[in-house]
């Protein structure tokens, strides 16, 4: 992914002509993102990518997000595209990868997609069962980070082969890696090894859905 840096550099060649009789400085991206200038040099002094205000400037812009978060030329963005397809996204909606799960009101917001990424989702067909939501905790580690995206499959909830799941157990939303034992029961499992394996009946957990795919905060 690039870092805070490079996404702003690409924001102002992609908004250069909203400006034509001066150049494009940071305090005219944090206006166009709706930060306050103290913020916005807080975030790119820490990479901090703000994952929200991106995706309000590309809907307003009709660009997909993942035209800006990764290594594509700005001649790609400046040209509005008509080949971008939504998924879902729920904000305010954490699947907690630590010690507990936030699942606040189910409003969601379009998340536009570049053509590449959805075919890394498995393509189009897949789309209307796939919904994005956000990461919190450590447990998880190294392969999801606090305040990453993840596109979950709603649709692909067999477990016999193992892999990595959007679950809901009485305690909450989590993504962990879930194994089938000899017995039935389900290993439910971090990567972060700091974290101990747990084992349920199947009648405990629900698939929600299996991870498809990710927006890294950090890479």
């Amino acid at each position: 992914m690039k870092s805070f840096f490079d996404i702003v550099e690409t924001i102002k060649d992609v908004v250069s002509g909203e400006f034509p009789d001066k150049k494009v400085f940071d305090k005219d991206v944090a206006e166009l993102l709706d930060i306050s200038q103290m913020n916005f040099a807080t975030m790119k002094k820490r990479n901090k990518i703000p994952f929200n205000e991106l995706l309000d400037f590309c809907a307003k812009r009709s660009i997909a997000i993942n035209w800006l978060l990764y290594n594509q030329s700005p001649e790609s963005l400046i040209e509005p595209t008509n080949r971008f397809y939504m998924v879902r996204y729920f904000p305010s909606v954490s699947a907690s990868a630590g010690g507990g799960a936030e699942n606040e009101e189910l409003e969601y917001e379009p998340l536009m997609l570049e053509e590449n990424f959805v075919i890394s989702l498995g393509g189009e067909k897949e789309l209307r069962h796939i919904e994005a939501i956000n990461v919190s905790g450590d447990s998880m580690e190294p392969s999801f980070a606090y305040n990453d995206i993840v596109f979950i499959n709603r649709s692909k909830v067999d477990v016999d082969r193992g892999g990595i799941f959007t679950i809901r157990t009485e305690h909450g939303l989590f993504i962990k890696r879930i194994q089938v034992r000899i017995d039935g029961k389900l290993d439910i499992i971090s990567d972060n090894k700091d974290y101990p394996i747990s084992i349920a009946m199947r009648n405990e957990v629900e698939i929600v859905g299996r991870v498809v795919g990710r927006f890294g905060a950090v890479e």
